[in-house]
């Protein structure tokens, strides 16, 4: 957004002085090649592996810790965005692995968040009568074809689990009611949620429909940037 705004100014410049003298107007006295975008106002970020993801089990609202390489992912987070971000407001589900990764990102980093807020309605989707169950087991039990609708239709969920919808039907009118009006605010937000919560979350941001929301993956310690542009988020 910046190289473009900067592209359109010059080319004003140009027509109005094509001798390129505008080179050298007061506001004009910084170096263009170390120029970079401003900080992202919001940035979501999936929680590091679990060590629940990492025995391949379906987690959902079981609270488990990060696994060591899920430690090393939030620490990598935090290092990338050392000295190019601030935040100064931090949401996190209420599931300790998201807490996890919120905390050692902000460790890394160096930062120290005024305010964090902890609420249900990002956590993780409820997987029912999956949770605890290793994926090829549960392929096994139901058949491939039956996981793999449960795991990756839009609205179609597994006995006693939320599905998709289901999950953004909470996770949504959260960030429109609690979230988003903290970045119009002017406030610099990271929120550390889910698969699921923020796939939610990224299908109202940009628009997406059921069938690209549903093939959407958000990989863990993985940050996304979003600024704000008038009243919209957009993703960097």
């Amino acid at each position: 957004m910046w190289e473009k705004s900067l592209r359109v100014f010059f080319s004003d410049k140009m027509k109005s002085d094509p001798h390129g003298s505008f080179l050298h107007y007061p506001d004009f006295d910084f170096d263009l090649a170390g120029a970079e975008p401003s900080m992202a106002d919001l940035v979501l970020i999936r929680h590091g592996q679990s060590v629940w993801n990492q025995q391949n089990l379906f987690t959902g609202w079981v609270d488990c810790p990060l696994s060591e390489k899920g430690e090393d992912e939030a620490r990598a987070a935090g290092q990338s965005l050392k000295g190019k971000q601030d935040f100064n407001l931090v949401f996190t589900s209420t599931l300790g692995r998201a807490i996890q990764t919120a905390e050692l990102l902000l460790q890394e980093m160096g930062v120290n968040a005024q305010e964090t807020v902890r609420s249900w309605e990002i956590n993780e989707r409820y997987y029912g009568r999956l949770t605890g169950k290793n994926k090829d087991k549960a392929r096994e039990e139901f058949g491939a074809d039956q996981v793999h609708i449960w795991r990756r239709s839009y609205d179609i969920a597994a006995p006693g689990a939320e599905s998709l919808a289901d999950t953004a039907a909470r996770a949504v009118p959260y960030f429109v009611e609690h979230i988003l009006p903290r970045v119009q605010e002017g406030r610099k937000v990271l929120v550390s949620a889910h698969g699921n919560s923020l796939r939610s979350i990224v299908m109202h941001l940009e628009g997406l429909s059921q069938d690209q929301v549903v093939s959407l993956e958000i990989a863990t310690g993985d940050p996304l940037f979003y600024n704000l542009d008038g009243d919209k988020l957009i993703r960097q």
